[in-house]
């Protein structure tokens, strides 16, 4: 069986890091930790789909990034947890450029309360995004990587929630970030043959609109059920003496995206400040 990833040794730093004439495609990448990721593959010289909820906001994004880096770069909706949607986003993705060399699955959603009060719909919505949109964008995006044999690499955002709990009510956000995890693991076993590799970028807290919005949605809904939950200063564990921005989480998901990490495949990068040592 030939695994088609070459040896890069010979090959100079900035040539390693530059992402010039490949195609990416990033979930949830209208705004907050997305559009980081996007911009920062943007200014490395990769063309650009972001995928959102918000078709506008996504729109907007893009022609943002695509001003700014010269770069092509469009935007559409999408629904990650959606098959048709999926399907018809990474067609779109081939049809405007080209091919897909490189996807992210960053959507994710974070609504936290309690085990005794978190309703179905809650627990469902959460893993229909967080582990079924996982599967979903790594399955179409691994489909057309494929199709022309030049591979790919596929990132998934996953969380500290992936080997940790940090407070309490955290049950279906937890069990679908280690089952994020679990699966970066199985498909870059199953993917390596195509020349695909998979890898995981793991953040700590880091606070974005949205996460600040589910953080305090979660306190709410805890404190009416007369549970106590931690302020959001509790969940900063830096070693590095600050939160984690945008930033810091999209250079590193660059590093996995760009042939620097030829090497690596299944690992998933713990993007963290030290919270998890």
């Amino acid at each position: 069986m030939s695994f088609p990833f070459a040896d890069v040794s010979e090959r100079p730093l900035l040539d390693l890091l530059s992402l010039r004439g490949r195609r990416a495609v990033v979930t949830g990448g209208a705004q907050g930790l997305g559009k980081a990721i996007a911009a920062r593959l943007a200014e490395a010289g990769a063309d650009l789909l972001i995928l959102d909820l918000n078709e506008d906001a996504a729109r907007a994004a893009a022609a943002e990034l695509a001003e700014r880096h010269r770069v092509r770069a469009f935007g559409t909706r999408a629904d990650v947890a959606d098959t048709a949607s999926v399907v018809a986003a990474a067609d779109y993705g081939v049809a405007e450029l080209g091919g897909i060399d490189i996807w992210v699955n960053n959507a994710g959603i974070f609504p936290n309360a309690p085990v005794t009060v978190m309703p179905d719909e809650m627990w469902d919505a959460v893993f229909a995004v967080n582990a079924r949109g996982v599967f979903l964008g790594s399955r179409e995006a691994a489909k057309r990587m494929s199709a022309d044999g030049t591979g790919g690499v596929i990132v998934n955002i996953i969380s500290t929630a992936g080997v940790q709990v940090a407070f309490p009510g955290m049950a279906a956000y937890v069990g679908s970030k280690h089952a994020a995890l679990g699966m970066t693991k199985s498909l870059a076993m199953d993917l390596a043959p195509l020349g695909i590799r998979v890898l995981g970028v793991a953040p700590s807290f880091v606070p974005t609109e949205g996460n600040i919005a589910a953080a305090k949605a979660g306190a709410a809904a805890a404190a009416a059920a007369g549970i106590e939950m931690p302020p959001l200063e509790v969940m900063n564990k830096s070693m590095i003496g600050r939160m984690g921005t945008p930033d810091d989480i999209a250079r590193v998901v660059l590093f996995a995206a760009s042939d620097l990490s030829m090497i690596m495949t299944g690992s998933t990068l713990m993007a963290d400040a030290g919270e998890t040592i």
